[in-house]
């Protein structure tokens, strides 16, 4: 297909199941008044760990979101991810009737970094404590990264190419380039996302080895990035999924337009070397725009990866800086996941989310629980900002050492 006729990827539908709402409405409203959800941690068995505070998802009823049969075969993240696709799937009206008729016309994408498991969990104690004929079948492929994926495909039918990013944290952006990618090579729509589910006690052992994990028990000063303050970050599960679509097929069934995925690279810096992330960081931020057809002046707002580790933020903020020129310094920075958390592959699905909703609404979130920014950028935080917002910048990071950014722009500013 040549660049002339190239289908362009749009943002056409959105659903989020997260700590501060399980709908989108929901989730946006808490998001723009920059309310701060973070709490102690409640999971049963979670009691005597170090870990303390986190973003839990309570306002969930997985028996109301999904049939019971597909409950059962699967664990925590694949029932926030189930749910996120129904909702996202609705929000682009594209029904059952659609995908049954063009079946191989949509496929599934997603990232996740914890997988399942808390059933994991659950099965490997039955196998310990009562012996190997206790064990589920399901045990098999509930604790899979590629589980949501499968999940999602089976239960509504969507036989178009199907994958699963493994990228770190920047696997959830990582997974929206891929989708935009297949797009715009002939697929007329693409489900991808990712959800988590880390707050069980064997997910959060392992999450004890992260140095940049915050054990701070005060839920308020927990996770403070940008600040001399920053303790490093804390967890949170839930997540979003969108419906990624070409704009032709869109038009075609009169589908709103929400936002174009419009350009997204990636690169490779080390497993905690985030000296080492200000060039990497930079390297994606330029590949973005370039692919997007964007310069540094054209960036609005950036929803930033937002560590919570001194050396990590300063990499961060110089990184913008070095790719933005001197418009790093003055584009509005945010980063909302400071209210909830920062959901590993799910947090920069969440900002993207957020994102195309701030350029809906003109209005920029704040950063929750944030204050005395200790480097050299705008951060919003206090309250949300108006502003004219027609091209969003989302970073984000792994601990592994995976840096990506994925360029936003509003539908009515990237039109033929």
């Amino acid at each position: 297909m040549s660049a002339a006729h190239e289908r362009r990827a749009a943002v056409t539908g959105i659903g989020v199941v997260a700590p501060n709402g399980t709908s989108t409405d929901t989730f946006w409203k808490a998001t723009q008044e920059g309310l701060s959800i973070l709490d102690r941690i409640t999971r049963e068995g979670c009691e005597e760990l170090p870990l303390k505070v986190a973003g839990e998802v309570r306002a969930f009823d997985p028996f109301a979101a999904v049939e019971e049969r597909f409950l059962v075969q699967t664990d925590r993240f694949t029932h926030y991810a189930m749910a996120a696709a129904d909702l996202a799937l609705d929000d682009a009206r594209l029904g059952r009737a659609d995908t049954d008729a063009a079946p191989f016309s949509v496929g599934v994408v997603t990232a996740a970094g914890s997988g399942g498991g808390e059933f994991g969990q659950r099965e490997l104690q039955r196998l310990w404590g009562k012996g190997s004929r206790y064990v589920g079948p399901y045990q098999s492929i509930a604790w899979f990264y590629a589980a949501s994926t499968g999940q999602i495909s089976i239960r509504r039918g969507l036989k178009g190419p199907c994958s699963v990013v493994a990228a770190d944290e920047a696997g959830g952006l990582d997974a929206l380039a891929h989708a935009a990618r297949a797009v715009r090579r002939g697929t007329d729509a693409i489900v991808a996302g990712s959800t988590e589910a880390p707050l069980a006690p064997y997910s959060m052992v392992c999450q004890l080895g992260y140095e940049e994990l915050s054990t701070v028990v005060d839920p308020s000063r927990a996770y403070r990035p940008f600040t001399d303050a920053a303790c490093g970050f804390v967890p949170a599960e839930g997540g979003a999924m969108l419906v990624v679509e070409a704009d032709d097929a869109a038009r075609a069934r009169g589908a709103t337009i929400r936002a174009f995925v419009a350009g997204h690279a990636a690169t490779f810096t080390g497993a905690s070397r985030w000296d080492r992330s200000r060039e990497g960081l930079t390297q994606a931020i330029r590949g973005a725009l370039d692919e997007a057809g964007c310069a540094p002046e054209d960036v609005d707002v950036v929803f930033a990866d937002a560590l919570g580790v001194l050396e990590a933020d300063r990499a961060e903020a110089l990184a913008i800086a070095d790719a933005l020129g001197a418009q790093g310094r003055r584009v509005p920075v945010t980063a909302p996941k400071t209210g909830i958390g920062r959901g590993y592959c799910a947090a920069p699905v969440l900002d993207t989310a957020a994102a195309v909703l701030a350029m809906e609404h003109g209005l920029i979130p704040p950063t929750p629980n944030v204050v005395d920014v200790c480097h050299d950028l705008d951060l919003v935080t206090g309250r949300a900002r108006a502003a004219e917002l027609r091209t969003a910048l989302v970073l984000s990071r792994g601990l592994m050492g995976s840096n990506s950014a994925l360029v936003l722009r509003h539908a009515a500013a990237d039109r033929p």
